[in-house]
């Protein structure tokens, strides 16, 4: 049996009825049983601003930072605004990796999915992401990817996945990032 892992979600979309949060309820369902789930909550966040992080953090971002902190990975769930992550998620993320020298991001394991409306899914948002999760020495999972294109006719009303495809390729990807926060936790320091 498996060990325990906490897994922070961050959703980048603030809309309750968002494909994005269908997706992420959706990836949480299909996760393993020894995986653990908090939500990240994004709509309290200022925007950043370091005249403001340094006269003292607002509550929101501490408390942002405190669950970073003490997850064991994170799951990023991202919709695609004009090609890009939504300002949002990049506001959090800003947010959260300063002071850079004492980020909590730094070494997390992270693993990522979105859904959009359109054909391309959330290809160049992921890619986005994925950038900036490595520019912040997030140890980011490479594949499977799910990026879930169409998705009013992958959700009922209801907010539930319906398309059995995408169910596996969610099920695949929660499975491998299991193996993957495992892989690195079992990994010898370096140096």
């Amino acid at each position: 049996m498996a060990p325990s892992i906490q897994v922070l979600a961050i959703c980048g979309s603030l809309r309750k009825g968002s494909f994005n949060r269908m997706a992420m309820n959706a990836a949480i369902s299909a996760a393993p049983e020894a995986m653990h789930f908090t939500e990240g909550a994004l709509g309290e966040l200022p925007l950043y601003n370091e005249d403001v992080r340094v006269a003292g953090e607002p509550p929101a971002v501490t408390q942002l930072k405190a669950q970073v902190a003490a997850a064991d990975a994170i799951l990023f769930v991202t919709p695609e605004y004009n090609y890009s992550m939504p300002g949002v998620l990049k506001n959090a993320i800003d947010w959260v990796s300063r002071p850079a020298a004492t980020s909590p991001f730094d070494g997390k394991p992270v693993a990522m999915l979105g859904a959009s409306a359109g054909l391309m899914g959330t290809v160049r948002s992921q890619l986005h992401l994925r950038q900036t999760c490595q520019a912040l020495n997030m140890l980011v999972m490479a594949r499977p990817e799910v990026m879930i294109s169409q998705a009013a006719s992958r959700f009922d009303p209801d907010g539930r996945l319906t398309d059995e495809a995408t169910g596996r390729f969610i099920a695949q990807l929660m499975a491998a990032f299991q193996d993957w926060i495992l892989r690195l936790k079992a990994a010898p320091p370096p140096g």
